[in-house]
């Protein structure tokens, strides 16, 4: 494979990750790191490298499109943002003594849970009940649907804070931003809707792969010539994603598009883990 080859290929997945990772708040690394180590066969601590990299971008391509129209939750993304770095940067050290199958291993599991818990979810319900805490720290809100402003209150403060910390831990090992945990944390354990809790996981994704590239980057596995062309699929991506999830009405059929993907992909990840393949 050439070079042009490989760079071609890598922009337009990029795009396709910066989309979808936008549209669902995983970050995009959902779709490059398979990309990279399943079909153009990098190594996978460079394929995090660039995952990384690809989840800054696609924090900085959409985040302010959602904070501009009012749907990001920004008092409850810096909160929570305590635990994810924190995580995030323990997880990184972790990752470099980890053998990469299972690092593999690993990240198929944690997608295919997410999916499966993500897919068990019914009809949103806006939270009514009242959090002391959620109140003290000023972190319930509202945000637009339509014609209409939709308030909604934060439950579970603490029960999400350490799945946050835990889900920085995951970001550091497998590079994915921890997106897809944020998500389920914010929409599952603190019950907030799921339009909410995408477009806040897009706004913290950027600062916890930060924590996570800092000990990429000092052990070489950021290599330039793959993560220039991630960078700028994933932006131009991450930003058609967000005019497509501000104009929707209904983010029910994300559910299934974050559902369907990541399992098909978490399935290809631990096959080729198990075979010792990447």
């Amino acid at each position: 494979m050439t070079v042009l080859v490989f760079t071609v290929i890598l922009l337009l997945g990029s795009y396709a990750a910066g989309l979808l990772g936008s549209l669902t708040g995983l970050g995009g690394g959902f779709v490059i790191i398979p990309l990279l180590t399943l079909v153009l066969h990098v190594d996978i601590h460079y394929a995090i490298g660039a995952s990384l990299v690809a989840a800054i971008a696609t924090s900085s391509g959409s985040a302010a499109a959602y904070v501009k129209e009012g749907i990001t939750n920004m008092r409850l993304g810096i909160f929570l943002e305590i635990a994810t770095t924190i995580g995030a940067f323990t997880g990184a050290i972790l990752a470099t003594y980890i053998p990469t199958h299972y690092i593999a291993i690993l990240f198929g599991v944690i997608l295919i849970c997410s999916a499966l818990i993500s897919l068990r979810k019914k009809a949103i319900e806006i939270n009514q009940k009242k959090s002391a805490l959620a109140e003290k720290l000023k972190l319930n809100g509202s945000y637009p649907e339509g014609d209409k402003i939709i308030s909604y209150n934060v439950a579970n403060v603490g029960g999400g804070f350490f799945m946050m910390l835990f889900a920085g831990i995951i970001s550091g090992i497998i590079g994915i931003g921890s997106g897809a945990l944020k998500v389920v944390a914010m929409d599952g354990i603190m019950r907030i809707p799921f339009k909410v809790s995408t477009t806040t996981s897009n706004f913290m994704i950027g600062v916890t792969a930060a924590a996570s590239a800092v000990v990429y980057l000092q052990r070489g596995y950021i290599e330039p010539g793959i993560s220039m062309p991630v960078v700028v699929g994933v932006v131009l991506g991450a930003i058609s994603g967000s005019k497509i999830l501000v104009k929707t009405t209904s983010s029910a059929w994300l559910r299934y598009l974050f559902a369907g993907i990541i399992l098909i992909l978490a399935a290809q990840m631990i096959y080729n883990g198990v075979l010792g393949k990447i």
